[in-house]
């Protein structure tokens, strides 16, 4: 199920929706965007602070204090943190990832701008995502953000979704499509 703004009505969309109200609130957006992005780059690079977001035995209040630490330490703005301390009390920092994405479709979509889920399975250059970003913009006629992820299962070749459009030119799926083909 999906909102008017395309974002998925889940728990994380609905935490996100929270948080984007607030910022709007606040005149916040950009620093709650900064900040978010800030912790993903922590969330993608740090294992421990991975598991600490899913492991069940860590209390309420133990990770309450990390977050406030880490928002401390990473400079995250004051809602920002906030938000870290509602999640750390409701258990629910395992879904930061899926809020943080929601965050920053809201948030590109409140600026006219579309999102766009670029999945590789090698990490691309900064040329390479400029030039699909840019041809992204010539086809969309609109601003484009890229929310750049890799799977190395795919092979070679690219995933690009935008809204409910896919366009998937990974080589699993060709390799997928050609056996299927050869079974008959």
């Amino acid at each position: 199920m999906e909102n008017s703004s395309g974002i998925q009505v889940s728990l994380a969309g609905r935490y996100a929706k929270a948080l984007f109200d607030l910022a709007v609130e606040k005149g916040a957006i950009d620093d709650v965007a900064k900040s978010l992005s800030t912790l993903a780059s922590a969330l993608a690079k740090s294992a421990d602070l991975r598991d600490l977001t899913t492991n069940p035995l860590v209390s309420r209040n133990d990770a309450s204090k990390v977050v406030a630490a880490l928002a401390a330490a990473m400079e995250l703005d004051g809602l920002t943190a906030s938000f870290l301390g509602v999640l750390a009390q409701n258990r629910r920092l395992g879904d930061m990832g899926g809020m943080i994405r929601a965050f920053n479709s809201l948030t590109a979509s409140h600026r006219g701008e579309v999102t766009a889920e670029l999945t590789s399975a090698h990490k691309l250059s900064a040329a390479q995502t400029k030039a699909i970003k840019a041809k992204l913009k010539e086809q969309l006629n609109r601003d484009v953000t890229i929310n750049a992820s890799v799977d190395p299962a795919l092979l070679g070749g690219l995933v690009v979704k935008v809204g409910s459009t896919m366009i998937d030119g990974s080589i699993r799926t060709k390799l997928n499509t050609l056996a299927t083909a050869m079974k008959g």
